[in-house]
């Protein structure tokens, strides 16, 4: 079974009251961590999330956080008041550092998250490159988080950038395995949401190559109105997984531009046997020949039934 996560804001009550609502227990809920936002907001969303019976993981955005001091007083708290054991560690996007850490690498070699009780950090990863870091620094810099964490007796989850097509998810990630990086990694998708909103946070977001075809979606008056699904993206990555083990795809990481209730239950839709159930003949043909699963006989999606989408919490 492939597990999810679910990304949120701390601000945000209509999607604490759906996660609270509709999302499995423990499931794991990435609280971000926004420029300029006071530390006890992420601390209290992150209490809010464990209470509540999920387990939250905090952005530590280096870039946002002033000084050594004020790192270590934000693990305390997250790990004291929240019961934190996971953190997603990011550089961030601001262009001026509030204090000396400009990247990820530079929280990792702290040391400070080990010893605050972190056991496990999430790491970006992204399969179409970045719009403003060359591809060979994000592998360099990824190499150099992967041995810093290594140091710390921290375990490692890649999350990757969302995307709109598998090939680039799946082509990426063979190279890491080809490398000899073998951390499990976690596909980031889009939960249901118009091609329009999409295409504004590919954009925004700096999503590669993969947005072309939504594009085109987007380009017809009565496309772009409706909800896409990530459904056939999703079922194509749970195929390639099980037809390569050796890829380390363990699950799904949801970014809810539309909705966090849509995004939610969507998933629970598709719990296991009802992807195959749902997904339409025509599509279901164009997965069996593009990736070379489900060739199973019969009408429908049949063929997809070795390999149904699972979610289950993390």
């Amino acid at each position: 079974m492939m597990p999810y996560s679910l990304e949120v804001t701390p601000r945000d009550k209509e999607a604490f009251e759906a996660v609270a609502r509709l999302l499995p227990p423990l499931t794991g809920v990435f609280v971000a961590d926004l420029p300029d936002q006071e530390p006890d907001l992420i601390i209290e969303a992150c209490a809010r999330y464990r209470r509540a019976g999920f387990r939250p993981v905090p952005h530590l955005v280096a870039r946002n956080i002033e000084g050594v001091d004020k790192l270590r007083f934000l693990l305390s708290r997250l790990v004291g008041e929240a019961k934190v054991e996971r953190a997603l560690v990011l550089g961030g996007d601001r262009s001026e550092p509030a204090g000396p850490f400009k990247e990820a690498l530079d929280l990792l070699e702290t040391g400070l998250l080990s010893k605050h009780g972190i056991r496990q950090i999430a790491v970006a990863c992204f399969p179409e490159g970045h719009p403003t870091i060359p591809g060979g620094e994000l592998q360099r810099a990824l190499e150099a988080k992967l041995a810093a964490a290594a140091q710390s007796d921290l375990d490692v989850l890649l999350v990757s950038q969302f995307l709109f097509e598998a090939e680039p998810l799946l082509d990426y990630t063979r190279r890491l395995r080809m490398g000899g990086i073998a951390a499990p990694l976690r596909a980031g998708l889009a939960g249901p949401a118009d091609a329009d909103t999409l295409l504004q946070f590919a954009k925004e977001l700096g999503v590669g190559a993969s947005k072309q075809g939504m594009q085109s979606k987007a380009a017809g008056s009565d496309e772009r109105k409706a909800d896409q699904s990530p459904q056939e993206l999703a079922a194509a990555i749970v195929g390639a997984q099980a037809s390569e083990p050796s890829l380390r795809i363990e699950g799904f990481h949801f970014f809810a531009f539309g909705s966090t209730a849509k995004t939610i239950a969507w998933a629970n839709r598709h719990r296991p046997g009802r992807m195959d159930q749902e997904m339409p003949a025509a599509q279901a043909s164009v997965l069996r020949r593009r990736f070379g699963f489900g060739s199973g006989a019969g009408g429908g999606g049949a063929g997809l039934r070795p390999r149904p989408i699972c979610f289950a919490s993390t």
